[in-house]
């Protein structure tokens, strides 16, 4: 069986089907206006570390992914209305029962040093995310690519493991950016990108300078003259720059001042639904964790209904302890909701041996706006459970070098993927280097595997659906809502009519895709 994709076309039933959650927005005079080149703009970002660096393996927040998806392409593109669309590949095809896959290359795409881009750049900038010394989060995907081969230097054909049908998805990660290769190796060092802007400055966790490339191969993108990014990670000063002019545009609204924000007439807010939710992973290999009594203790610990309306305004759906959102393909709407029950909690403390336990939880708002406050209300919703939690809180900066995946539980969030496969095997598969829980589950890495490549859309949806039981119930991911991605711009910045949820800020990739008005 042979699947033909080409640019631009809606996602296939193949590869799983429906699109992403569209935007609300509040004004936005600018919207009817059309795109028009010229003008620079300021961002203050929620996200940044002084430990940031340029290699895409490092990428881990809005900030990085940002720069990177402003200065280079992927293979593939989540367009706004949540179809999948080409970037650098003008079509891919499948065969073999989605076990090989054919990239044709846009043929005018070039990198900002004047060089063509070819199927010996593609294939070197994926193959830079497999082998035992790769430190990106990809790896495992990657590594499910048994042979790369190309058909002169537009046309790449990857061979894979096992079949996979959501393969051209996964090529719009924002890790798999295309580098050039020299001398048998991508470089990423001198940031020589096929993307609209180059980098003039960087600054990690306090500044980064794009400039337009006059020679972009997209007539329709990149409508800035110059882009200055800064990381502002007190909520209050970045919604105090946007209120003076002196931010254009600011990720992560606050919660609690967004309807004063939505009352001003030169502040456009935006919230788009998608995949986002927020957790408090637990590393299953390190005790008391290790222990799945104690982990239900904590899920049925916690008060979701009061966490979605404190922390998120009520701006959000209440999690059920997995990653798959209620929009997404192959969600399971049968699986009982868990609620706030201690003497559950109780319960399951006491089979796992303990009356009473002390317990640490770090935090940073770096983790989401909120975070800390999130962690506080925790504490007490687990109090009369027996379970005393004290809130570990910690600098913004270099959370998610020093805490995340550090200390053994925490306050986190993921931005979600588009598709069962690519969250699980992101965040859950035994080998994923972003696997935050440490968890291991021999029944749903094999149901991953299977579920990968089956084509048959019942037994493909009864195997997620089972995925997703085992991750609740056994997992060590407490995940206790979904939330929704919510920035603001001034006047002076327009966009189309709808915004992508894959990834904040327009899916990040609004520096190619807004203007100013």
């Amino acid at each position: 069986m042979t699947h033909l994709f080409q640019t631009p076309s809606r996602r296939s039933v193949l590869a799983g089907g429906a699109a992403l959650g569209l935007a609300t927005m509040t004004g936005l005079p600018g919207l009817a206006q059309t795109p028009k080149r010229g003008g620079s703009i300021r961002i203050a970002m929620a996200e940044g570390s002084s430990q940031d660096t340029l290699n895409p393996w490092t990428y881990t927040d809005i900030y990085m992914l940002s720069v990177g998806l402003a200065t280079h392409s992927t293979l593939t593109e989540i367009a706004a209305d949540g179809s999948l669309v080409g970037d650098a590949a003008l079509s891919w095809e499948g065969s073999n029962g989605a076990k090989t896959w054919t990239f044709k290359l846009r043929p005018e795409v070039s990198f900002s040093d004047g060089r063509k881009l070819t199927a010996d750049d593609v294939i070197a900038s994926i193959k830079y995310h497999a082998g035992e010394d790769s430190g990106s989060s990809m790896r495992s995907t990657a590594e499910t690519i048994a042979d790369y081969r190309k058909d002169g230097d537009d046309t790449v054909i990857f061979e894979l493991i096992g079949p996979n049908a959501d393969f051209p998805y996964l090529m719009a990660d924002y890790h798999f950016l295309m580098l050039p290769l020299e001398d048998g190796q991508v470089n990423w060092r001198d940031y020589i990108g096929t993307g609209g802007y180059v980098l003039t400055d960087h600054d990690p966790g306090v500044r980064t300078l794009l400039t337009r490339r006059d020679d972009y191969w997209k007539s329709d993108r990149a409508w800035f003259d110059e882009i200055e990014i800064l990381y502002v990670g007190d909520v209050s000063a970045r919604t105090n720059a946007l209120q003076t002019g002196e931010m254009d545009i600011i990720s992560r609204v606050d919660l609690k001042t967004i309807n004063l924000l939505e009352r001003m007439p030169n502040i456009n807010v935006v919230e788009a639904t998608g995949f986002l939710h927020y957790t408090f992973p637990m590393n299953t290999t390190a005790a008391p964790f290790d222990n799945k009594d104690l982990r239900l203790a904590l899920k049925y610990g916690i008060n979701r209904e009061a966490m979605v309306q404190t922390i998120l305004n009520g701006r959000g759906a209440i999690g059920n302890d997995h990653p798959i959102a209620p929009k997404m393909p192959y969600h399971d709407g049968s699986i009982e909701q868990r609620a706030y029950d201690p003497d559950k909690a109780k319960f399951h403390l006491k089979k796992a041996g303990y009356d009473s336990i002390d317990i640490s939880c770090s935090a940073a708002d770096a983790a989401f706006s909120g975070a800390v406050d999130a962690t506080v209300l925790y504490k007490e919703h687990l109090a009369p459970a027996g379970i005393n939690l004290t809130v570990d809180r910690r600098p913004s900066d270099g959370y998610w070098s020093d805490v995340w995946m550090k200390k053994p539980f925490l306050a986190s969030y993921w931005g979600g993927r588009p598709t069962c496969d690519w969250m699980f095997s992101t965040g859950y598969a035994a080998d994923a280097k972003w696997n935050d829980t440490f968890w291991q589950n021999d029944r749903f890495n094999e149901l991953l595997i299977k579920a990968r490549g089956e084509l048959d859309e019942a037994l493909r949806a009864e195997m997620y659906g089972e995925m997703q039981r085992l991750v609740r119930d056994d997992g060590g991911a407490l995940v206790w809502g979904f939330g929704n991605y919510i920035f603001a711009t001034t006047n002076k910045i327009a966009h189309g009519p709808e915004v992508a949820s894959n990834w904040e800020l327009d899916g990040g990739r609004w520096a190619e895709r807004w203007w100013v008005a």
